[in-house]
């Protein structure tokens, strides 16, 4: 992994947690993509991969539900979540390239 920086605003930023806390307590989520990897431009989205404990997929209610509150939510930018466990390997090797755990 490559340590990088997140370009998003800490308002948004603790948004994104509070929802995360609410509806996805178990899950830790990384942000990946442009907003990573230092070439994102205001509107850019943010790019998440969500990653149970056991790396198993998230319940589709659970994810659901977040993603819902997600798209309620008052974050003015587009937040494109994914569970891990759904996502192809090949996918999974390019987000552990350079990622930033949401903490």
């Amino acid at each position: 992994m490559t340590h990088s920086t997140l370009y998003l605003r800490d308002k948004d930023k603790a948004r994104l947690l509070k929802l995360l806390t609410t509806y996805l307590p178990t899950v830790t989520a990384w942000a990946y993509g442009s907003r990573v990897n230092g070439d994102a431009h205001e509107a850019s989205d943010l790019d998440v991969v969500l990653r149970s404990a056991d790396l198993s997929p998230i319940p589709f209610e659970a994810l659901d539900d977040f993603l819902l509150a997600l798209n309620d939510s008052n974050i003015p930018i587009l937040v494109e979540a994914r569970d891990w466990a759904r996502l192809p390997a090949s996918f999974h090797e390019e987000i552990l390239k350079r990622y930033v755990v949401l903490e």
